[in-house]
């Protein structure tokens, strides 16, 4: 299935690295490092701290929901207003906290947390203050969406697992949960019924197919009602199957009946 939306030519360099030119294919070059590497820089305890959330759509005093939209690695709140047009739901109010250096954090998702610090903790608390916005405005917990691509869709799986509870839905599009293979998953609370939707590719370059699979289980023991797809040959990227299911638990959300999509 071909993508729909081909986010990926911004998230996928890691640190260090660069493009080829625009619009190429998921291929990266070293960029040139200086004789003398310069002195190590402090990082801050709390980098994404001061981070704006941009907020559009609806007013939240008058949305039926919200969506808060987690970008990928080089990406931005700009990228996620572009898939808010593709869902096209405007009813709903829109929040997208931006990362400090367009990163979430620096490292894989699938190294070890720590090597993650102080960034991952620092981005979950940004995620948490979005929500704490939408609420304040006037939208319950139950009527918020988190939804993320790649690094972003990393980061609101994590969230969500680590805060279990009703949710409008949660949607993970080419991601999972952090940390590496035989991390404890000894989360508590309940998700209450949650839709839950995973998308994501069996040839991903960064998401293993079996990090997903786990991400599922997980989600499903927290009492979460998920729906897994893996499509063939799609890559880092987002389909219109996934749009279109995206769409179904906005509308459903809407209709004031949560349900996952039809299989």
């Amino acid at each position: 299935m071909n993508p729909l939306i081909d986010l990926a030519p911004r998230c996928s360099c890691r640190p260090g690295s660069s493009r080829t030119g625009p619009g190429s294919k998921p291929r990266c070059r070293r960029s040139p490092r200086s004789p003398r590497s310069p002195p190590p820089r402090l990082v801050s305890r709390d980098p994404h701290r001061d981070q704006p959330v941009l907020v559009w759509g609806a007013p939240l005093a008058e949305a039926a929901g919200a969506m808060i939209l987690m970008h990928g690695r080089g990406g931005s709140p700009g990228d996620m207003q572009a898939l808010s047009r593709e869902l096209d739901r405007p009813r709903f109010a829109c929040l997208a906290p931006a990362a400090a250096g367009r990163t979430w954090y620096p490292y894989s998702f699938l190294e070890r947390i720590q090597r993650n610090e102080p960034h991952l903790s620092s981005a979950l608390r940004l995620l948490k203050a979005a929500l704490v916005k939408a609420e304040a405005g006037g939208v319950p917990t139950a009527r918020v969406v988190l939804l993320g691509f790649s690094q972003g869709a990393c980061l609101a799986l994590e969230f969500a697992a680590r805060n279990a509870r009703r949710y409008g839905a949660v949607i993970g599009l080419s991601g999972g949960l952090i940390g590496p293979e035989g991390t404890p998953r000894d989360y508590a609370g309940s998700f209450d019924g949650t839709p839950v939707f995973l998308g994501s590719s069996d040839v991903d370059p960064h998401v293993p197919k079996r990090r997903v699979d786990e991400t599922a289980a997980v989600f499903r023991r927290l009492g979460a009602d998920v729906t897994e797809r893996i499509y063939p040959g799609l890559g880092h990227a987002i389909n219109a199957d996934e749009i279109a299911a995206a769409r179904s638990l906005l509308d459903a959300l809407l209709a004031g009946s949560a349900r996952s999509p039809p299989p």
